[in-house]
Protein backbone atom coordinates (compact mmCIF):
# COMPACT_ATOMS: atom_id res chain seq x y z
CA UNK A 1 0.00 0.00 0.00
CA UNK A 2 1.02 3.43 -1.04
CA UNK A 3 2.02 6.33 1.99
CA UNK A 4 -0.58 8.83 2.17
CA UNK A 5 2.05 11.76 1.04
CA UNK A 6 2.67 9.96 -2.11
CA UNK A 7 -1.58 10.15 -2.54
CA UNK A 8 -1.20 13.96 -1.65
CA UNK A 9 1.06 14.65 -4.32
CA UNK A 10 -1.24 13.52 -6.64
CA UNK A 11 -4.54 15.18 -5.64
CA UNK A 12 -5.38 18.57 -4.12
CA UNK A 13 -8.18 16.99 -2.20
CA UNK A 14 -8.54 13.44 -0.86
CA UNK A 15 -11.62 12.35 0.81
CA UNK A 16 -11.46 10.21 3.74
CA UNK A 17 -13.12 7.75 6.52
CA UNK A 18 -12.70 7.07 10.48
CA UNK A 19 -13.55 3.76 11.91
CA UNK A 20 -13.20 2.53 15.59
CA UNK A 21 -12.45 -1.28 16.44
CA UNK A 22 -15.86 -2.87 18.10
CA UNK A 23 -16.07 -4.61 21.79
CA UNK A 24 -17.90 -7.19 20.29
CA UNK A 25 -17.72 -10.03 17.60
CA UNK A 26 -20.83 -9.11 16.77
CA UNK A 27 -20.01 -5.34 16.17
CA UNK A 28 -17.03 -6.50 14.25
CA UNK A 29 -19.27 -8.55 11.68
CA UNK A 30 -21.29 -5.46 11.05
CA UNK A 31 -18.45 -3.30 10.94
CA UNK A 32 -16.72 -5.58 8.34
CA UNK A 33 -20.15 -4.70 6.25
CA UNK A 34 -19.38 -0.77 6.67
CA UNK A 35 -16.09 -1.60 5.20
CA UNK A 36 -17.69 -2.84 2.48
CA UNK A 37 -20.53 -0.55 1.71
CA UNK A 38 -17.71 2.67 2.20
CA UNK A 39 -15.40 1.00 -0.08
CA UNK A 40 -17.43 1.17 -2.78
CA UNK A 41 -17.31 4.57 -2.11
CA UNK A 42 -13.31 4.52 -3.26
CA UNK A 43 -11.97 6.62 -0.49
CA UNK A 44 -8.39 7.77 -0.86
CA UNK A 45 -7.82 6.50 2.73
CA UNK A 46 -9.61 4.70 5.60
CA UNK A 47 -8.16 5.31 9.23
CA UNK A 48 -8.71 3.13 12.34
CA UNK A 49 -8.84 3.85 15.67
CA UNK A 50 -7.11 2.04 18.76
CA UNK A 51 -8.80 1.95 22.26
CA UNK A 52 -7.76 3.81 25.36
CA UNK A 53 -4.15 2.63 26.42
CA UNK A 54 -3.79 0.67 23.14
CA UNK A 55 -6.25 -2.07 24.46
CA UNK A 56 -7.56 -2.63 20.89
CA UNK A 57 -4.25 -2.50 19.02
CA UNK A 58 -4.20 -5.82 17.74
CA UNK A 59 -7.61 -5.63 16.23
CA UNK A 60 -6.99 -2.33 15.15
CA UNK A 61 -3.96 -3.50 12.46
CA UNK A 62 -6.61 -6.70 11.94
CA UNK A 63 -9.32 -3.72 10.34
CA UNK A 64 -6.67 -2.19 8.63
CA UNK A 65 -5.26 -5.34 7.24
CA UNK A 66 -8.59 -6.22 6.28
CA UNK A 67 -9.25 -2.43 4.74
CA UNK A 68 -5.75 -2.68 2.56
CA UNK A 69 -5.57 -6.93 1.16
CA UNK A 70 -9.57 -7.26 0.52
CA UNK A 71 -10.37 -3.97 -1.15
CA UNK A 72 -6.53 -2.34 -1.77
CA UNK A 73 -7.62 0.81 -0.29
CA UNK A 74 -4.76 2.59 1.60
CA UNK A 75 -5.28 2.37 5.88
CA UNK A 76 -4.14 4.41 8.53
CA UNK A 77 -3.51 3.01 11.94
CA UNK A 78 -4.21 4.91 14.60
CA UNK A 79 -1.15 4.68 17.44
CA UNK A 80 -1.22 6.45 20.84
CA UNK A 81 1.87 6.71 23.08
CA UNK A 82 0.52 6.81 26.59
CA UNK A 83 0.77 4.22 29.13
CA UNK A 84 3.28 2.40 27.07
CA UNK A 85 7.07 1.94 27.19
CA UNK A 86 9.69 2.58 23.92
CA UNK A 87 9.86 -1.24 23.49
CA UNK A 88 6.33 -1.47 23.14
CA UNK A 89 5.77 1.17 20.72
CA UNK A 90 8.71 -0.51 19.17
CA UNK A 91 7.21 -3.70 19.10
CA UNK A 92 4.10 -2.76 17.94
CA UNK A 93 5.49 -0.39 14.94
CA UNK A 94 7.36 -3.36 13.72
CA UNK A 95 4.58 -5.39 13.51
CA UNK A 96 2.75 -2.39 11.50
CA UNK A 97 5.84 -2.42 9.10
CA UNK A 98 5.93 -6.49 8.65
CA UNK A 99 2.37 -6.06 7.70
CA UNK A 100 2.55 -3.47 4.85
CA UNK A 101 1.27 -0.72 6.81
CA UNK A 102 2.81 2.77 6.16
CA UNK A 103 0.72 5.37 7.54
CA UNK A 104 0.30 6.01 11.43
CA UNK A 105 -2.02 8.64 13.41
CA UNK A 106 0.21 9.69 16.14
CA UNK A 107 -1.87 10.40 18.85
CA UNK A 108 -1.07 11.26 22.86
CA UNK A 109 -4.17 9.53 23.54
CA UNK A 110 -6.51 8.05 26.82
CA UNK A 111 -5.09 6.73 29.77
CA UNK A 112 -6.60 3.72 30.29
CA UNK A 113 -9.79 4.27 32.60
CA UNK A 114 -8.81 1.32 34.91
CA UNK A 115 -6.26 3.07 35.35
CA UNK A 116 -6.26 7.08 34.97
CA UNK A 117 -2.99 7.99 36.74
CA UNK A 118 -0.79 6.72 34.51
CA UNK A 119 2.77 6.60 35.73
CA UNK A 120 5.52 7.84 33.53
CA UNK A 121 8.80 6.85 33.49
CA UNK A 122 11.95 7.55 31.35
CA UNK A 123 10.91 4.57 28.59
CA UNK A 124 7.61 5.80 28.29
CA UNK A 125 6.23 9.57 26.13
CA UNK A 126 4.17 12.01 27.35
CA UNK A 127 3.23 13.47 24.95
CA UNK A 128 2.70 13.05 21.18
CA UNK A 129 5.58 15.18 19.51
CA UNK A 130 7.88 12.64 21.44
CA UNK A 131 6.19 9.50 19.25
CA UNK A 132 6.79 11.30 16.28
CA UNK A 133 9.96 11.67 16.58
CA UNK A 134 10.55 8.17 17.61
CA UNK A 135 8.98 7.37 14.76
CA UNK A 136 10.93 9.36 12.17
CA UNK A 137 14.38 8.31 14.29
CA UNK A 138 13.58 4.87 14.33
CA UNK A 139 12.25 4.62 11.12
CA UNK A 140 13.20 7.27 8.95
CA UNK A 141 10.44 7.91 6.10
CA UNK A 142 9.44 4.11 5.92
CA UNK A 143 5.92 5.80 7.48
CA UNK A 144 3.86 8.86 6.51
CA UNK A 145 2.92 10.34 10.07
CA UNK A 146 -0.38 12.57 10.42
CA UNK A 147 -1.01 13.69 13.62
CA UNK A 148 -4.34 15.49 15.25
CA UNK A 149 -5.57 19.19 15.22
CA UNK A 150 -7.86 21.59 16.80
CA UNK A 151 -9.71 24.22 14.80
CA UNK A 152 -10.94 25.42 18.44
CA UNK A 153 -7.90 24.54 20.77
CA UNK A 154 -7.31 21.46 22.92
CA UNK A 155 -9.91 20.78 25.26
CA UNK A 156 -6.49 21.06 27.68
CA UNK A 157 -5.19 24.19 26.32
CA UNK A 158 -7.86 26.20 25.99
CA UNK A 159 -5.64 29.06 24.20
CA UNK A 160 -5.83 28.81 20.51
CA UNK A 161 -2.40 30.67 19.89
CA UNK A 162 -0.68 28.30 22.13
CA UNK A 163 -2.39 25.23 20.84
CA UNK A 164 -1.15 26.04 17.27
CA UNK A 165 2.43 26.55 19.26
CA UNK A 166 2.11 23.16 20.28
CA UNK A 167 1.10 21.81 16.75
CA UNK A 168 4.13 23.16 15.17
CA UNK A 169 6.42 21.22 17.84
CA UNK A 170 4.31 18.25 16.20
CA UNK A 171 4.92 19.03 12.95
CA UNK A 172 9.26 19.74 13.29
CA UNK A 173 9.12 16.04 15.17
CA UNK A 174 8.16 14.64 12.08
CA UNK A 175 4.50 14.69 11.38
CA UNK A 176 3.26 15.19 7.91
CA UNK A 177 -0.16 15.90 7.89
CA UNK A 178 -2.56 17.59 10.04
CA UNK A 179 -6.57 15.67 10.63
CA UNK A 180 -8.43 18.34 12.60
CA UNK A 181 -11.17 17.38 15.36
CA UNK A 182 -14.64 17.99 14.58
CA UNK A 183 -16.30 21.35 14.77
CA UNK A 184 -19.38 22.95 13.15
CA UNK A 185 -18.06 26.64 12.38
CA UNK A 186 -16.00 26.89 9.13
CA UNK A 187 -14.36 29.89 10.39
CA UNK A 188 -12.77 28.05 13.19
CA UNK A 189 -11.21 26.10 10.69
CA UNK A 190 -10.06 28.51 8.58
CA UNK A 191 -8.83 30.30 11.33
CA UNK A 192 -6.83 27.48 12.23
CA UNK A 193 -5.16 27.03 9.31
CA UNK A 194 -4.24 30.72 9.18
CA UNK A 195 -2.40 30.52 12.95
CA UNK A 196 -0.41 27.49 11.34
CA UNK A 197 0.31 29.11 8.30
CA UNK A 198 1.64 32.16 10.10
CA UNK A 199 4.15 29.67 12.39
CA UNK A 200 5.42 28.10 8.59
CA UNK A 201 3.48 24.89 8.81
CA UNK A 202 2.01 24.19 4.71
CA UNK A 203 1.26 20.92 5.24
CA UNK A 204 -2.31 19.65 4.46
CA UNK A 205 -4.96 20.62 7.18
CA UNK A 206 -7.46 17.82 6.55
CA UNK A 207 -10.88 19.09 7.98
CA UNK A 208 -12.86 16.63 10.36
CA UNK A 209 -16.57 16.09 9.75
CA UNK A 210 -19.13 14.51 12.06
CA UNK A 211 -22.78 14.67 10.65
CA UNK A 212 -25.29 15.48 13.33
CA UNK A 213 -27.56 12.14 13.69
CA UNK A 214 -28.11 12.19 17.51
CA UNK A 215 -28.41 16.18 18.56
CA UNK A 216 -28.09 15.03 21.83
CA UNK A 217 -25.72 12.74 21.74
CA UNK A 218 -23.45 15.37 19.82
CA UNK A 219 -24.09 18.06 22.78
CA UNK A 220 -22.48 15.22 25.00
CA UNK A 221 -19.72 14.83 22.69
CA UNK A 222 -18.88 18.27 22.78
CA UNK A 223 -19.10 19.06 26.40
CA UNK A 224 -16.41 16.48 26.58
CA UNK A 225 -14.08 16.95 23.72
CA UNK A 226 -14.31 20.99 24.12
CA UNK A 227 -15.88 21.54 20.54
CA UNK A 228 -18.44 24.60 20.61
CA UNK A 229 -22.10 24.25 18.94
CA UNK A 230 -22.84 27.20 17.02
CA UNK A 231 -26.26 29.16 17.62
CA UNK A 232 -26.61 28.45 14.18
CA UNK A 233 -26.81 24.46 14.92
CA UNK A 234 -28.90 25.04 17.97
CA UNK A 235 -31.65 26.64 16.09
CA UNK A 236 -31.69 24.11 13.60
CA UNK A 237 -31.57 20.88 15.93
CA UNK A 238 -32.82 22.06 18.78
CA UNK A 239 -36.97 21.92 18.26
CA UNK A 240 -36.51 18.57 16.60
CA UNK A 241 -34.07 16.98 18.55
CA UNK A 242 -37.10 14.21 19.53
CA UNK A 243 -37.16 13.89 15.82
CA UNK A 244 -34.79 10.91 14.71
CA UNK A 245 -36.06 11.41 11.41
CA UNK A 246 -36.10 14.83 11.16
CA UNK A 247 -32.39 15.06 12.87
CA UNK A 248 -30.99 12.79 9.85
CA UNK A 249 -32.35 14.94 7.42
CA UNK A 250 -31.28 18.24 8.83
CA UNK A 251 -27.88 16.82 9.27
CA UNK A 252 -27.15 15.97 6.00
CA UNK A 253 -28.16 19.01 5.16
CA UNK A 254 -26.05 20.93 7.45
CA UNK A 255 -22.93 18.98 6.54
CA UNK A 256 -23.28 18.82 2.73
CA UNK A 257 -23.52 22.31 3.29
CA UNK A 258 -20.51 22.53 5.61
CA UNK A 259 -18.61 20.22 3.52
CA UNK A 260 -19.10 22.01 0.34
CA UNK A 261 -17.98 25.51 1.87
CA UNK A 262 -14.87 23.90 2.94
CA UNK A 263 -13.71 22.70 -0.31
CA UNK A 264 -15.08 25.62 -1.95
CA UNK A 265 -13.04 27.77 -0.03
CA UNK A 266 -9.70 25.56 -0.76
CA UNK A 267 -9.86 22.77 2.04
CA UNK A 268 -7.73 19.89 0.72
CA UNK A 269 -10.37 17.20 1.00
CA UNK A 270 -12.95 15.80 3.72
CA UNK A 271 -12.40 12.89 6.92
CA UNK A 272 -15.74 11.68 7.61
CA UNK A 273 -15.90 10.11 11.45
CA UNK A 274 -18.19 7.57 10.21
CA UNK A 275 -19.26 6.44 14.26
CA UNK A 276 -19.01 2.69 12.07
CA UNK A 277 -22.11 3.53 10.08
CA UNK A 278 -22.25 3.86 6.09
CA UNK A 279 -24.83 5.83 6.26
CA UNK A 280 -25.38 9.21 5.81
CA UNK A 281 -21.93 9.67 5.02
CA UNK A 282 -22.43 7.99 1.70
CA UNK A 283 -25.05 10.21 1.25
CA UNK A 284 -23.24 13.55 1.57
CA UNK A 285 -19.85 12.28 0.24
CA UNK A 286 -22.25 11.43 -3.47
CA UNK A 287 -23.53 15.32 -2.97
CA UNK A 288 -20.62 16.92 -2.10
CA UNK A 289 -18.10 15.04 -5.05
CA UNK A 290 -20.21 15.95 -7.64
Amino acid sequence: MRKLTDIFKEKQQTFSFELFPPKTEEGYQKLLSTIKQLSELKPDFISVTCGAGGGTRARTKDIVDHIQETYQITGVEHLTCIGNTKAEIKKSLDDTQARGIYNILALRGDPPPNSPAVKLGKDNFKYSYQLCKFIRATYADDFSIGVAGFPEGHVLCPDRELDADYLKIKMDAGADYVITQLFFNNKDYFDYVKRLRRRGIFARVIPGIIPITDYLGILRFCQKCGTSVPKEVQEVFAPIQTDPQAVSEAGIKFAIRQCRELLENGAPGLHFYTLNKASPVDIILKEVRK
